[in-house]
């Protein structure tokens, strides 16, 4: 049975009741909307694209604002008259990049530990939240799927609920459930959810996964997000054994070493043999795997992204990366100067929680070039340039020339330990710069 937000239990039949009775045309749902209201709308492959489109198309609507983390697919906002909708980023990605660098959209630096916050203490009251969940089970209980970072902490905060039922939203286990009484209207969906297809990755980025990899200890537990170099990491793990996951992203990467033996979870010092995560992104072959499987475990993001939470993982080894680090060891992961480019999320809840765990590795894992051939070791980040990650969190800074280990380091001794990962065509460069300042 089912249990009412009283607790009173419900019946199977009274569920089936009380699921058609709060059941809408999304079309209804979205006229509930009101001017000047702010929305808090889930996100990564949990985005509401039905909803936002909707929205957008509402013309009446003033002064709406919606609350989100990383969105995928269009912005159907692109256009909009001014004033009538406008975001709030958490975590900025291509659907609303430009939106906030010219200032049609606001961004929010926050460690993703500390989302849910916003709303459980007030800090961003919220009129609505929308999330996108899965079809009711017959206790009455649907999931949060695919991405549960602040979801739960949005309904529990917001006066209107409105879930949208997606028929092929996987049924995630964990923290994930939210029973058919919690929301005030429930509204069918079907699109196809947005997926991130599994690349490949350079030889470069091979170099930095071979690095990597020999920093990872067997019976460590990994966090590891998406791209070339955590891809080229994964592959060169295939001869590690017990492996554990505890990330805030699941991704296809892992499949491979699910598949392989290699992670097991049987070392895991905190929900062993569990591959434990806040969302999940990939392809929909992943979204298949993770449905219903109890091998893994969504949380939310203030659990899973905890630094005191991450630092119950023994030889927790957390991977990220960056886009330029100085010659005193910050790191800079959210802008290209002032320009916004992406958001804090989880890099420095692992870094510190990694930092704190028995036998824990923090790794900072970046090419040593652009693209267009400039270093991302550099004298001095660019004017406007955000930090991440302190230089009194870094330990590990890996290129593809090798690992520069910086804690415990003089600011003498870190500037010698990344030029020596730098670059070799701008390794000259680099000392001269250090020399000026007084750092060599």
């Amino acid at each position: 049975m089912g249990r009412t937000r009283t607790g009173k239990a419900l019946t199977r039949s009274e569920v089936e009741r009380a699921y058609l009775k709060k059941r809408v045309p999304l079309e209804e749902a979205v006229s509930r909307i009101r001017s000047g209201w702010r929305i808090y709308v889930s996100g990564n492959a949990a985005t509401p694209i039905p909803f936002l489109r909707a929205l957008a198309a509402r013309e009446d609507l003033e002064g709406v604002e919606l609350v989100h983390v990383l969105q995928l697919g269009e912005d159907p906002f692109q256009g909009l008259p001014p004033g009538r909708l406008r975001r709030k980023s958490l975590f900025v990605g291509p659907a609303d990049r430009e939106a906030v660098n010219q200032g049609r959209a606001d961004y929010v630096p926050v460690h993703l530990h500390q989302v849910p916050w916003l709303f459980q203490r007030g800090l961003l009251p919220l009129d609505a939240a929308v999330v996108v969940v899965s079809p009711p089970d017959e206790y009455g209980f649907l999931s949060l799927g695919v991405e549960v970072i602040a979801s739960r902490a949005a309904l529990e905060a917001s006066p209107f609920t409105l879930g949208l039922v997606h028929p092929r939203m996987p049924r995630t286990l964990g923290d994930t459930f939210v029973h058919v009484s919690r929301f005030s209207l429930l509204a069918e969906v079907d699109y196809p959810l947005p997926t991130l297809e599994r690349g490949g990755y350079s030889d470069l980025e091979a170099r930095i996964g071979a690095h990597v990899a020999g920093l990872v200890e067997d019976g460590a537990t990994l966090q590891l997000g998406i791209g070339g170099i955590p891809n080229a990491v994964l592959a060169q793990l295939k001869g590690h054994k017990d492996l554990g996951v505890h990330t805030e992203m699941i991704s296809d990467g892992l499949l491979e070493l699910l598949e392989l033996g290699v992670i097991t979870g049987a070392r895991k010092t905190l929900h062993r043999g569990k591959v434990v995560g806040t969302f999940v992104l990939g392809s929909e072959r992943l979204y298949r795997f993770v449905d219903d499987n109890p091998l893994f475990e969504l949380h939310p993001a203030d659990y899973v992204n905890d630094p005191q939470v991450i630092a119950k993982n023994a030889r927790m080894t957390a991977v990220n990366s960056a886009l330029e680090v100085d010659l005193t060891g910050q790191v800079c992961a959210d802008s290209l100067g002032t320009y916004i480019y992406s958001g804090f999320g989880g890099q420095a809840d692992f870094i510190r929680g990694a930092a704190a765990s028995p036998g824990g590795k923090p790794i900072i894992a970046l090419p040593s070039v652009t693209s267009r051939g400039l270093s991302r070791i550099v004298p001095l980040l660019k004017p406007g340039a955000g930090v991440v990650t302190t230089r009194a969190d870094v330990h590990y800074v890996v290129t593809e020339w090798g690992v520069a280990e910086l804690f415990g380091r003089s600011l003498r001794e870190r500037a010698k330990a990344l030029i020596a990962v730098a670059h070799p065509e701008h390794r000259e460069a680099l000392r001269r710069a250090a020399r000026e300042r007084g750092l060599l």
